[in-house]
């Protein structure tokens, strides 16, 4: 395939730019506190980490506002204490700043899209706003992706398009969110999923690592 003509690349950042976090544990974590409350398990089976927070404080909201408050503080520091300590032993991958810096040097407008939090992320890569336009991180946003809000902020941010953009990311809801927006859709194999189920998601391209991507974007 030839290079395709972008302006604006948007990146995931857990599997894509740095090594992803245990999120089986994490969510392990997270339905063992929501255990410990009335929320019955059906309400959250299956779901998302954040996901689970969500439908288990609307659950609890409709008898105790009181406790359902108290519940989704207490797992959402429960999620940014475990990525805090998971980042305080990563590090981005080899070449990242690199390839950010030779993007960039090329013209193109860069964003990181992540559910991770921004102190996670900014302890894994402290210099990263120096090397990116734009970081939509958890805490940054009302809607997280899937949700294409959250990709839509990031490009707006870039003031781009998001048919003249990539979405970058090693997740099925990376690609589902970029094929929303018709934006053109890249997944790496350095994450959570094969080239299989990245392609089923949505990928155009999957690639072997974000580093490849040179080979495959041009400014348009």
């Amino acid at each position: 395939m030839s290079p395709v003509p972008l302006n604006g690349i948007l990146f995931d950042f857990d599997g894509t730019l740095a090594p992803n976090l245990d999120l089986r544990t994490m969510r392990a974590e997270v339905v063992a506190l929501t255990a410990q409350t009335p929320v019955p398990e059906q309400v959250y089976e299956g779901l998302y980490i954040v996901e689970i927070i969500d439908a288990s404080r609307a659950w609890l909201a409709n008898a105790d506002p009181r406790r359902a408050a108290v519940y989704e503080d207490s797992a959402h520091q429960l999620i940014t204490d475990f990525e805090i300590q998971a980042a305080q032993s990563t590090e981005p991958f080899a070449g990242v700043p690199e390839l950010l810096a030779q993007l960039r040097d090329n013209k193109f407008r860069l964003g990181v899209v992540t559910r991770n939090c921004r102190a996670a992320v900014l302890e894994v890569f402290p210099d990263l706003l120096n090397y990116v336009d734009a970081l939509h991180a958890r805490d940054d946003v009302e809607h997280l992706k899937p949700d294409t809000r959250h990709l839509s902020a990031s490009l707006q941010a870039l003031n781009t398009q998001p048919d003249k953009s990539a979405m970058v990311g090693d997740g099925a809801l990376d690609m589902h969110a970029g094929r929303a927006l018709n934006m053109f859709c890249i997944g790496v194999l350095t994450g959570s999923n094969d080239a299989q189920a990245l392609t089923a998601a949505g990928a155009d391209q999957v690639l072997d690592h974000c580093l490849a991507i040179t080979d495959h974007v041009v400014n348009a």
